[in-house]
């Protein structure tokens, strides 16, 4: 067995590129989150792991909602900004450019120019260590009207980013298509 033991630690493949919102103080900031993704189905929720110290972090906390936007590869920039700079120091929102929106959480708020958006109210926090788990229980998705394929929201016209740690360092779109889902496993038989 050619196996190399590196030891514990989260590869865990895609890893997302979220910007994640919430009010603090009445303002709107957003941070990049890359450990995140669907926690259930019924209800829907979603989780985030983020380090206890962030700022955005207190907003979640002080208001019990945030939101998940998927940002496109066209917004590679403001993802990585969102990631380096902290909304205690920066306007995030006036320094990428953001439009703002609230739905019927009047607490997240969530990127216009994202082709997809999640509206949160938080289930549970979970101290974890260097991290909070943090569930949200999505109260309304939001898809741009340009991002569908008939019905259907389209992962190639969202064209959702994610981070590739050490060594690349990089934000990656999806590559091809290897298979057919719910079908080519039949192929074993």
């Amino acid at each position: 067995m050619d196996k190399v033991k590196i030891g514990p630690q989260p590869l865990v493949f895609p890893m997302p590129a979220f910007l994640v919102g919430a009010n603090v103080e009445g303002k709107p900031n957003f941070m990049t989150v890359a450990w995140g993704g669907v926690a259930c189905g019924e209800p829907p929720m979603v989780s985030v792991a983020i380090r206890h110290p962030r700022y955005t972090l207190k907003g979640m906390k002080e208001n019990m909602t945030f939101s998940v936007n998927v940002a496109s590869a066209d917004q590679v920039k403001e993802v990585d900004f969102c990631g380096i700079k902290t909304g205690a120091k920066e306007d995030k929102v006036r320094a990428c450019k953001f439009k703002v929106f609230y739905g019927k959480v009047e607490t997240a708020p969530m990127i216009e120019q994202c082709p997809v958006n999640l509206e949160c109210k938080i289930e549970h926090m979970l101290d974890l260590g260097s991290h909070v788990l943090v569930v949200g229980k999505i109260e309304e998705t939001y898809v741009s009207g340009k991002c569908f394929t008939g019905e259907h929201p389209d992962v190639n016209k969202i064209r959702p980013i994610g981070w590739t740690t050490l060594p690349a360092n990089v934000y990656q779109e999806l590559g091809d298509t290897v298979g057919k889902a719910f079908k080519i496993g039949l192929e074993l038989k």
